[in-house]
């Protein structure tokens, strides 16, 4: 299995990166310098990439191919490992001086987060969002690519490749599914939420969910890909998530494709959420402002009320 040939440089429109002799440029820059072309060409990259080290793998994979990290809830694949590899060569090539800080990549070096607090232009990835589905043979699993600058996610890609689904953000520019744009949900009365999958809740995890439902919050637990959970919210499926963990790789995208589509995050104090990391958790990205202020609220409130 031969890996995806490399497309052209893509420079901002701005020339702030890349070499413009051979570069491929177009008009529609957002505020930050992202192009039309440079939006694209993310797509293509990613859609070939799948298409040659992931969707070939799956429902294919030998005992071989799969490897605890942390746990038997933990799991990387082949497909992982080479996804990540082949997206790391291609993007870094298609945006020169860009750097990487990807899942597979931080397991081994997590000294590679401090990257997206630093000035070079950052493609957060996760290459197979959702590995235990993966593995499981489900469909519900996603690629997710990000492209982070000063800390700020500006660009978003979101391809769910067996269920036909592909969703891109650029900030200030919004949120689109398949080239038609995305809005939020904002009539339903019961809030319909996706939170953390129970295998990793802790007891402090427990009670913030508890107090969800005794809220009346319909809550979906998450045992696919948060990538797709973050999709529904921006489709207007679902009103919001409510996640206990901040690894960038699983949070960046959506949080930029929520957030053009209409909606707003914060932690439970609060503040917004980081992609950078440091936040108080857990965390919501909700439908718009007042939904992610009611369910940080009762996600803050601890057993006396306090904000921990």
């Amino acid at each position: 299995m031969s890996p995806p040939g490399p497309l052209p440089a893509v420079v901002w429109l701005d020339g702030g990166m890349g070499n413009e002799d051979d570069a491929v440029t177009s008009g529609g820059a957002g505020a930050d310098g992202v192009t039309d072309a440079l939006l694209a060409a993310v797509e293509d990259t990613v859609r070939e990439v799948v298409a040659a080290e992931v969707v070939p793998r799956w429902r294919s994979l030998a005992e071989t191919d799969i490897v605890q990290k942390n746990g038997p809830y933990d799991l990387v694949t082949t497909a992982d490992r080479l996804a990540e590899e082949r997206l790391t060569e291609r993007l870094t090539a298609l945006l020169p001086g860009s750097v990487v800080v990807g899942e597979e990549a931080v397991s081994a070096d997590p000294g590679l987060l401090e990257l997206l607090r630093g000035d070079a232009p950052v493609w957060v990835i996760d290459p197979v969002d959702g590995t235990s589905a993966f593995v499981r043979g489900d469909e519900g699993f996603s690629t997710l690519v990000t492209l982070v600058r000063g800390g700020q996610p500006i660009a978003s890609w979101t391809y769910a490749p067996l269920l036909g689904l592909f969703a891109t953000a650029r900030r200030g520019q919004g949120a689109y599914l398949d080239g038609k744009p995305l809005r939020t949900a904002t009539d339903r009365a019961t809030l319909r939420l996706w939170i953390s999958n129970p295998v990793f809740r802790d007891e402090e995890e427990r009670e913030a969910v508890a107090r969800l439902t005794a809220a009346g919050v319909d809550t979906v637990p998450c045992v696919t890909s948060a990538g797709l959970g973050y999709l529904e919210v921006a489709r207007g499926l679902a009103d919001g998530v409510a996640f206990f963990w901040e690894a960038p790789w699983d949070h960046a995208a959506g949080l930029l494709l929520v957030t053009e589509a209409g909606g707003a995050s914060l932690t439970r104090t609060g503040e917004p959420f980081r992609v950078a990391g440091g936040n108080a958790l857990p965390f919501t990205v909700a439908r718009d402002a007042a939904t992610a202020r009611l369910v940080a609220g009762i996600l803050g409130a601890g057993p006396a009320g306090d904000q921990r």
